[in-house]
């Protein structure tokens, strides 16, 4: 008589234990998912309770939390999966897909409102000082008290910075000293050589990055091992279409979030280039946390990637679409930084130069 084998009772519970898992790890999705259709069937509803101190403050604490948690899984996901495709693919897909969600929001908000001329300025400059002088420091030196030495790769910094700071400079630098405008802004001609400048030196960037020179973005002794768990045993697709769909719910809410920024704004007298920082703050953030935890975990060059990455990307990405956006929606354009930004800005580049110049890292 034929016998039918039995399974083992572990591999029953594992093929079935895979739906709860998901659904326990991805409840993040359920409350963008659900704020997205909130404010889609009653909108006008909610948003009419910024006339009020109490509700702008809700709404604003609602939209921000929400738009956050989506945007910390998106960061999730993409660490994923430069797991799995390995630097420097995976890195390059978590900065894309912040900067892209960096250049929704602030399109949302400088399309929402009162014309704010500055508010591409005010958030280029802030994810810069965020990111290379907080951020970058706050990685390298946990990491530096945990391992007291960390190295990373000189050629990839090297890299990073050799094209972050032409663009810097021409970007928010130079705007303040031309003469063909009156203030700190640039003629239709010259912000059209500094789109194209910017998008033709990030390509070329891209094409060092990921086929000429890889080797560049990474260190010998940083492997892609990692500990085990249901989630990081996802396939790539998987991964792609959970990280595409948290970024839908961002779309969406960073659109509903331009009003209460400007009501906040407004209701506190506050100077406009908070909404720079608001933003800035809100797409840095999740970065923060997954290049901290890299450097804590003696991984600096992922972390460096990270960060250094961030900015190129976004100086890189967000200056010619916002030129194109300004043009077609006929609003004015401030890129140059004034008055302490004049200081603070070469102060930042000329200490990232020191910081990454001898392939190690430490506490200082």
């Amino acid at each position: 008589m034929h016998v039918e084998p039995t399974r083992p009772a572990s591999l029953k519970r594992t093929r079935f234990a895979g739906v709860p898992v998901m659904v326990r790890e991805e409840w993040f999705l359920a409350v963008g998912v659900t704020t997205s259709l909130a404010f889609l069937g009653f909108g006008k509803v909610i948003l009419e309770r910024l006339s009020n101190r109490i509700g702008l403050a809700l709404v604003f604490a609602w939209l921000f939390a929400a738009v956050l948690v989506s945007i910390m899984s998106v960061v999730r996901h993409a660490e994923r999966l430069a797991r799995s495709l390995g630097e420097p693919y995976g890195t390059l897909i978590l900065t894309l897909a912040v900067t892209a969600i960096e250049v929704i929001s602030i399109s949302a908000v400088m399309l929402h409102g009162a014309n704010n001329p500055t508010l591409v300025r005010d958030t280029l400059f802030a994810v810069i000082m965020i990111i290379l002088n907080g951020m970058v420091g706050l990685s390298l030196l946990l990491g530096g008290w945990k391992h007291r030495e960390q190295q990373y790769n000189l050629q990839g910094a090297n890299a990073y910075l050799g094209v972050i700071i032409p663009l810097a400079v021409l970007s928010l630098l130079l705007p303040t000293f031309t003469v063909s405008t009156t203030g700190p802004t640039l003629s239709g001609i010259q912000e059209a050589v500094l789109a194209l400048m910017t998008v033709g030196l990030y390509a070329v960037f891209l094409a060092i990055q990921t086929r000429r020179h890889r080797g560049f973005f990474s260190v010998g002794e940083e492997s892609n091992h990692h500990v085990s768990s249901p989630e990081s045993r996802r396939s790539v697709p998987v991964h792609v279409c959970l990280l595409v769909g948290y970024l839908a719910p961002v779309v969406y809410l960073s659109q509903q979030l331009a009003r209460p920024i400007d009501g906040f704004i407004e209701e506190m007298h506050a100077p406009a280039a908070l909404g720079g920082v608001i933003i800035a703050v809100l797409v840095a953030t999740p970065e923060c946390t997954a290049a901290v935890r890299a450097a804590l975990a003696n991984h600096v060059q992922r972390s460096m990637n990270i960060f250094l990455g961030s900015v190129l990307a976004t100086i890189s990405l967000t200056i010619p679409t916002m030129i194109v956006i300004s043009h077609l929606t006929g609003r004015n354009l401030i890129l140059g930084v004034q008055d302490a930004g004049l200081v603070l800005l070469p102060l930042t580049l000329a200490v990232s130069m020191v910081t990454f110049a001898s392939g190690k890292t430490n506490i200082l």
